[in-house]
């Protein structure tokens, strides 16, 4: 087990299939994620880029695993936060699974670092960035807050 770690469960009235593309799809993920998009070839070995909005690289890695439409894991290194960036690598681990007329989504991120501040972020990130998903997949419209990349950053 890593020495940090961020476990978030939600339930979305969806399929696993709209689900998986609103995951990876970057026209999709700009919707809910602070018009972020992931550059990708979502395939094992794949390398990962989570894109600013101003063209910088957010976040990178490379696809460790990947089971389409049910699993996925990331190696994940913050990029421009250097305080982030020294921690080295997290992974992260997505997982859907269909119970009834809704899919369960777990993300579980995680770092060999006692009391990271990757860990730190993401467990304030995710669960926005999840919440505006969720009601973008059951309501059509995503969080106003999670729409704009903020500015300064």
């Amino acid at each position: 087990m890593a020495d940090s770690r961020f476990v978030y469960v939600t339930y979305i009235r969806t399929t696993p299939e709209k689900l998986w593309q609103a995951l990876i799809d970057p026209e999709f993920t700009r919707q809910y994620w602070y018009e972020v998009w992931q550059d990708c070839e979502w395939t094992p070995g794949a390398s990962w880029k989570l894109m600013i909005p101003d063209g910088r690289v957010g976040d990178s890695g490379e696809v460790l695993e990947i089971e389409p439409g049910r699993r996925f894991v990331l190696s994940w290194r913050k990029e421009f936060k250097p305080e982030l960036r020294e921690e080295g690598d997290s992974r992260m681990t997505c997982e859907l699974e269909k119970l009834g007329e809704s899919v369960k989504l777990t993300i579980i991120h995680e770092i060999e670092k006692p009391g990271s501040k990757l860990i730190e972020g993401v467990s304030n990130g995710w669960p926005h960035i999840l919440a505006s998903l969720k009601s973008l997949l059951e309501t059509g419209e995503s969080l106003v807050e999670t729409r704009r990349w903020p500015e300064g950053i």
